[in-house]
């Protein structure tokens, strides 16, 4: 709607694990080190946590497609909110393992065994990446996916697991004992600070199509005041601010129009 007024080819601040628009800052690279290294060394397994909106997600998807299929065969399960069995039966079919019509849970196990194998002989890693894992509302399915870890080798793991998740889940592995020293990496995603607030909104600009600067300093300080640095809510803020100043015609985007766009979400 705005696109045009503003000479963007596309609206910037979307709400989408669009990978193109991914800002790194320097608790982004570190998080997404950690996680190319659990997979590439063959760690095991590994945590990601974050507040709600930091851009979690987003690096997952930008490991799914650093993870080239040649090499790697990778199941993302972004809706884990399900049985233990459903789980194990949701990862097999990310994965392109072909089950029969409600497989009890030992032949799911079979199934999954020989898979893992068989990419071993075929020199291909399978990576298992479990989105929103603070909504596995069984205990059960961790222990599940503990297991899932017994396949291995001598000198190997057969699979890598990737945990991401809201802070909640740090707390929920940390009970789980037998789970925790399963864990061989982990990292916390915390929200941006201010100047990094204002690299993401020029890199989001950048993606989009438009390199001057059209947020004012000021401007970038309430949003990142209101939003209190976590990603979704700036592109929020910001899609609000960039609507309202193509409705009054403005040049660029002030303290009034960041400010009536915070009120407006307010409502």
């Amino acid at each position: 709607m705005y696109e045009s007024y503003w000479e963007l080819k596309e609206k910037p601040f979307e709400n989408t694990p669009d990978p193109r628009f991914i800002y790194l800052s320097s608790e982004h690279i570190e998080a997404f080190s950690r996680l190319i290294y659990t997979v590439e060394e063959k760690k095991g397994a590994t945590l990601l946590t974050g507040e709600y909106g930091c851009g979690k997600t987003v690096l997952s998807r930008l490991l799914f497609e650093k993870l080239i299929p040649e090499k790697y065969n990778v199941a993302l399960v972004t809706n884990p909110l399900l049985s233990p069995t459903e789980l194990l039966g949701e990862i097999c079919f990310q994965l392109n393992i072909d089950l029969r019509v409600r497989a009890p849970k030992i032949q799911i196990l079979r199934d999954l065994n020989e898979y893992l194998f068989q990419n071993m002989k075929n020199e291909k890693e399978t990576v298992i990446i479990i989105d929103e894992a603070q909504a596995i509302s069984n205990l059960k399915a961790f222990e599940e996916l503990r297991l899932l870890l017994n396949f291995q080798l001598n000198n190997k793991f057969l699979l890598t697991l990737i945990l991401i998740g809201q802070p909640e889940l740090r707390e929920i592995i940390n009970n789980l004992k037998q789970f925790k020293q399963r864990i061989s990496m982990q990292y916390h995603l915390n929200p941006l600070n201010m100047g990094e607030t204002d690299k993401y909104i020029l890199h989001r600009l950048k993606v989009a199509g438009i390199l001057r600067k059209i947020f004012s300093d000021d401007a970038i300080s309430i949003i990142w005041k209101y939003s209190e640095g976590v990603p979704r809510m700036i592109n929020t803020i910001c899609d609000t601010s960039l609507l309202m100043g193509y409705s009054k015609k403005t040049s660029w985007i002030n303290t009034d129009i960041a400010e009536k766009a915070v009120l407006y979400l307010d409502q």
